[in-house]
């Protein structure tokens, strides 16, 4: 049996986690130092307590990093420390030339790495949609640990970097543009005019407008380092990443909503940005 040691599972890792060990592996977590809230999602999904990051790593033959962007070097830092020589997943939201930094950290150990890059909501029912994508000359390893579960996971080149950048890209769009309607409804309100600018929106993108810069609130301090990858993926490229840097700064303006189990109002939401 294989067993996986995830690192962490919040939101969506505690999803992946439990996914994984619906198709027959041991997922290990360490809660030394984690909220009770992470305890509860590590319960939810059946996960098993090893206690301490040493435990995990040195018990796991996978590592699977799902972690904020903010953390993920560190993460792999911190695994290699203790000489982790198994299948490094790197399944978080950062730029692919991040990614291949860190698969040159891990390959430099005698370690193996994968790319991943998660889209969609945390997958706790087969209808969620959630996509595991996967690319590395060791990704199908990865999509054997899931198959029949409820993450759906493929394999999308053999290159490293090409999972992260679908992820980017991906996100570069649907995140990139949720800072930019709530900037844009902050500018409004400030000018007086946010009436006549929905008005001309309609009612359907209007509702819509708001359901999505509302549900963006709680995840905005993680949004914001995303933001930051992506300006990091375009400028890799050789393009601009202000637009994305900016989204970040728009994201960081929304942060005190993390812990709020009620979403907020929209008027409390857009005078967080005029702030």
């Amino acid at each position: 049996m294989t067993t996986i040691g995830l690192i962490t599972p919040g939101a969506m890792g505690a999803s992946v986690g439990a996914a994984a060990r619906s198709s027959g592996a041991t997922v290990l977590w360490a809660s030394k130092g984690r909220s009770a809230a992470t305890v509860e999602r590590a319960a939810r999904a059946g996960l098993t307590d090893c206690v301490t990051l040493e435990k995990l790593i040195t018990q796991s033959d996978i590592i699977l990093s799902v972690c904020p962007p903010h953390n993920a070097a560190e993460v792999a830092d911190e695994v290699l420390s203790f000489g982790f020589s198994g299948l490094y997943v790197e399944g978080n939201a950062i730029a692919p030339d991040l990614t291949r930094q860190i698969e040159t950290a891990v390959v430099n150990t005698g370690a193996n790495f994968v790319d991943g890059g998660i889209i969609g909501v945390p997958a706790w029912n087969a209808d969620s949609g959630t996509h595991f994508y996967l690319s590395g000359e060791h990704a199908q390893t990865i999509v054997d640990l899931f198959d029949g579960s409820k993450l759906k996971a493929s394999v999308i080149s053999d290159k490293i970097g090409a999972a992260s950048a679908l992820k980017m890209t991906f996100a570069a769009f649907t995140k990139g543009s949720i800072a930019l309607l709530s900037a844009i409804l902050a500018v409004a309100e400030k000018e007086g005019v946010r009436a006549n600018l929905e008005k001309q929106w309609g009612e359907e993108f209007t509702h819509q407008t708001h359901q999505r810069v509302i549900a963006s609130t709680v995840k905005a301090w993680r949004f914001e380092a995303e933001m930051h990858e992506i300006a990091a993926t375009f400028e890799g490229a050789g393009l601009p990443g202000g637009f994305h840097k900016a989204s970040a700064q728009v994201f960081a303006s929304l942060a005190q909503f993390k812990d709020q189990t009620e979403p907020p109002e929209l008027s409390a939401v857009i005078a967080s940005m005029l702030r």
